[in-house]
């Protein structure tokens, strides 16, 4: 409409300078004007402008020619909430104790791993850069504190917890272990391993075995070694990576369970995360914490009494104990009707877990992620399942009686 008005008015004013000649309207501007046409030209223009600078208070003509703003274009800041609920009396904390920096061999500045947390929901993160391996040490300066020193102030602004630790970088045995609640880092690089590990332990670290089956370490096998139970009788051993980026070692499952060692799962990002995991459908491997408050303190404590999970993809691995919490936090089932054949209840699933259930007739069951599914329990029929991606060790999952009731 004001597009319309802006060419009627050029005619109407177009006209009015040539003395309102409707039969023939000279069109000065296609030819060469001189200075009293260009005069006449200019005033026309005034007059258009000064009379839409007023309609309706906008003016038409305030738009900046030089910088216009697309926000559309840009990624809206928000962050993804995991809907894990709260277990017997304590926080759950979302975590990732294994990610990498340019300070070591990873691609991004420390901070970009504070945005990532942020973005994805987590709690808690380390930086662990390796502390043997650093090729961009002569390119960056600085020393083995230098990626938590950058990224603490921003992490206490995005209200993320973040770890210092470092990673103990040696080959196999002992293998690679990621040390936790340093207070600096710079006294684990040392030439012994169990010099190192000493080290550690001084500081009060809780110390975890990265990636035992990696193929680059044990291409053959996944071994539990002589000097790993060295390393557990010394206190200098707390937890395994049960998942590390994107493999599972079913056999560290058993480790964890029979010698009383936390079930760990993480990223060891060394990318970016958005380019490695579908974070939009699913989320990164994380590690749930059952903390008392979401403090440093109360964090390391938990992990100390071995109050944690991992979850990646969608199998959670940990203790019967914990497991069992997580499922009976998370699933309300309410009596619908019965029918001659079976039972049918409105099941509430309030995590972004979907557990599958199984019982030995063959009966399967999936209780979808963050949702409320209708369930059939046909009559007569043993209420005792398994859930098939809760795990406790490499053959052995949850057993739990459905439906439970709240």
């Amino acid at each position: 409409m004001k597009q319309l008005l802006l060419l009627l008015m050029i005619f109407i004013l177009s006209v009015s300078a040539n003395n309102g000649n409707m039969n023939n309207v000279k069109m000065r501007s296609v030819v060469n004007p001189g200075y009293k046409n260009s005069l006449a030209i200019l005033t026309v223009k005034s007059k258009i402008k000064a009379y839409f600078s007023t309609i309706s208070g906008v003016n038409l003509f305030e738009k900046d020619k030089n910088n216009q703003q697309m926000p559309e274009l840009v990624n809206e800041n928000k962050r993804q909430i995991i809907h894990i609920p709260d277990i017997q009396g304590y926080k759950t904390m979302k975590c990732d104790f294994h990610m990498h920096t340019v300070f070591s061999d990873g691609v991004v500045w420390p901070t970009v791993r504070v945005d990532e947390a942020w973005e994805d929901g987590l709690d808690a993160i380390a930086i662990t850069d390796h502390i043997e391996n650093n090729p961009s040490k002569s390119f960056l300066g600085g020393d083995d504190n230098s990626s938590y020193e950058i990224a603490a102030p921003y992490a206490k602004d995005k209200n993320i917890l973040l770890i210092r630790g470092g990673e103990i970088t040696r080959s196999m045995p002992p293998g690679h272990f990621n040390a936790l609640f340093l207070s600096d880092v710079n006294k684990l690089d040392v030439l012994d391993y169990m010099d190192a590990f000493k080290a550690a332990s001084e500081q009060g670290a809780y110390i975890i075995w990265n990636h035992p089956g990696w193929k680059a370490q044990q291409p053959d096998t996944c071994k539990w070694w002589d000097v790993h139970t060295e390393l557990k009788k010394k206190g200098w051993l707390h937890g395994v990576e049960v998942f590390n980026e994107q493999e599972w070692y079913p056999i560290a499952l058993d480790w964890c369970n029979d010698k009383k060692l936390t079930y760990i799962a993480t990223s060891d990002i060394h990318g970016l995360i958005a380019s490695t995991y579908n974070v939009h459908e699913s989320h990164r491997p994380v590690t749930l914490v059952f903390a008392a408050d979401k403090t440093e303190d109360a964090l390391r404590d938990a992990l100390f009494a071995n109050r944690a999970v991992a979850w990646f993809g969608n199998y959670l691995a940990g203790s019967e104990d914990l497991l069992s919490a997580i499922f009976r936090a998370s699933v309300v089932a309410d009596f619908a009707e019965e029918t001659q054949k079976s039972k049918i209840y409105n099941v509430k699933n309030l995590s972004d877990v979907a557990y599958q259930l199984a019982s030995d007739d063959g009966t399967r069951i999936k209780i979808l992620a963050y949702s409320e599914t209708r369930v059939n329990i046909p009559n007569n029929h043993d209420l005792r399942f398994e859930v098939t991606n809760l795990m406790i060790t490499a053959t052995q999952n949850l057993k739990i009686d459905f439906p439970v009731s709240k």
